[in-house]
């Protein structure tokens, strides 16, 4: 008898562990299987905030963000993190655990206009990388990088050109040459009307003189044609209503700056910093362009709402489209100045045609000194013209090569002084040229990398805000990524602090 009853305490004792085994087990199962819970709430949650993106941001700029404003004109996180515990708690009910959400917040977040636009940057970028594929990037790259520096030389050019003061220095010589003139002429009279006397101080002998001499004048030099005061007026004239057609017209469109992503103080992210997010490659510099150009305005395709010329709001930042136009047509006008004289200079029969006019024209104001003068001014003349025809086959849509051969020249030197009647008919659409839009992407190029973020967000905002209910839309309340934290009350005893976060890219 003894010896079965040391058996039950012994099996007693074990049965004791094993249930204690098994309590310890059952209680580690639930307690993962709440944190497997709360983990699936957190996920579905985020998934489904995420879910909620901006769809006219999406359907029109293919990018991901979250109207953290709700709506409204301020970030709004409290409204998100509800809709964020919405999705969560049915989650947190099913199955037999108690789980109850305690409370919770956003440690974090990070906002499309964070690091300067750089979000919002990564954004257009990742898409252009993913729509084009390595192929296309390497296209585009090999496509304006090579022009780039030869535009940039002829703005140069062309800006030097124009402030090398040929015309002013034609208006001195020809201003010159007509008080000589005058003074010439009034010696002249004066020395006839002193020797009046004696030439004709006897009428009997004036009168037997006069009936027998013949006067005979000097023969006068051909007409020649000065087509530099013609061209001077026509440079008076307005820019854009010498090159625009005028069947198209120009958009009077104005919008207010003031309230725009790059002229007002914005709101900033917290806690979520990303190492080495800037990138300054050529590459993303190139693609963000593509970017711009395949989702902004331009003149030659306008957008519908806010300013219609975008793209020329990125080079100009003037609040209406005529200014935004005024400035990119005056820099084309130096660019292809610039490349008009270079080509002018280099072609002999071009260079001979204009000192032969040169030297008329000085013969015909009796100045031959100023020949050289007249020369510099005709070639400054002669390549405004063409310049300004360069620029009405582009604004309607034609091509114009970057480096023009002689067969490219559109305007005789004989026609300089009518091209306002002839310019449509010596236009030339060159194939292989570059386009108004290729111009406007090598222009970016040379616009700082800040500009053009902050500029390219503005035209987004201004478009966004003339859509009927989105008239409050901020940049700066788009949310790209969020750290959530919550505690979670598990079985009414235990809690547990999950921290989580999700983002876009």
């Amino acid at each position: 008898m003894e010896k079965k009853g040391s058996i039950t305490v012994f099996l007693a004792l074990i049965l004791s562990l094993l249930l204690s085994l098994v309590t310890t087990g059952i209680q580690s199962v639930q307690a993962a299987a709440a944190r497997t819970q709360i983990l699936n709430s957190m996920d579905i949650g985020l998934y489904s905030l995420f879910g909620q993106y901006d769809r006219f941001l999406m359907k029109e700029y293919d990018l991901f963000f979250i109207d953290g404003a709700q709506g409204n004109s301020d970030l709004n996180l409290a409204a998100v993190y509800d809709n964020l515990e919405s999705y969560m708690k049915p989650v947190l009910k099913q199955n037999s655990q108690k789980l109850a959400l305690k409370q919770g917040g956003f440690t974090g977040y990070r906002l499309a206009t964070d690091e300067g636009g750089e979000i919002f940057f990564r954004q257009a970028v990742t898409f252009m990388r993913d729509t084009l594929g390595s192929q296309g990037v390497g296209l585009l790259l090999d496509r304006y990088h090579k022009k780039e520096e030869k535009i940039r030389q002829a703005e140069e050019a062309g800006r030097q050109s124009e402030d090398g003061n040929s015309l002013e220095n034609y208006d001195a010589e020809m201003d010159s040459a007509a008080q000589k003139s005058q003074e010439a002429e009034a010696a002249s009279k004066s020395e006839t009307g002193s020797g009046a006397e004696d030439i004709f101080g006897s009428g009997e002998e004036s009168g037997g003189n006069a009936g027998g001499n013949e006067i005979v004048e000097a023969p006068k030099p051909p007409a020649v044609t000065n087509p530099i005061p013609i061209i001077k007026q026509i440079r008076k004239m307005g820019l854009l209503d010498l090159v625009i057609p005028a069947d198209r017209g120009i958009s009077e469109n104005q919008i207010s700056l003031s309230n725009l992503v790059s002229h007002r103080q914005l709101q900033e992210g917290i806690n979520l910093p990303t190492e080495n997010i800037q990138t300054s490659s050529a590459t993303s510099q190139i693609l963000y362009q593509q970017y711009l150009m395949e989702h902004l305005g331009n003149y030659r395709e306008p957008s519908t709402a806010g300013l219609k010329y975008q793209i020329e709001y990125l080079l100009g930042g003037k609040s209406s489209d005529r200014e935004n136009l005024q400035t990119v047509a005056r820099r084309l006008l130096l660019i292809r100045e610039g490349i008009n004289v270079s080509a002018l200079m280099t072609d002999a029969s071009k260079r001979a045609q204009i000192q032969a006019l040169a030297l008329a024209v000085a013969s015909g104001f009796l100045i031959p000194p100023a020949a050289v003068v007249i020369e510099t001014a005709l070639i400054l003349c002669w390549s405004f013209a063409e310049s300004i025809v360069d620029l009405r086959e582009l604004f309607h849509g034609g091509k114009v090569p970057l480096v023009k051969s002689p067969a490219d020249w559109q305007l005789s030197l004989e026609n300089l002084s009518n091209f306002l009647q002839e310019m449509d008919s010596e236009r030339k659409d060159v194939e292989g040229g570059m386009s108004y839009e290729d111009y406007l992407q090598v222009l970016l190029l040379s616009t700082s990398r800040s500009q053009k973020l902050k500029r390219g967000m503005d035209m987004i905002e201004a478009e966004i805000r003339a859509t009927k209910g989105r008239e409050q839309f901020r940049l700066d309340c788009c949310i790209e990524a969020i750290e959530v934290s919550v505690d979670v009350q598990a079985n009414r005893s235990r809690t547990y602090t999950v921290t989580k976060q999700y983002s876009y890219i």
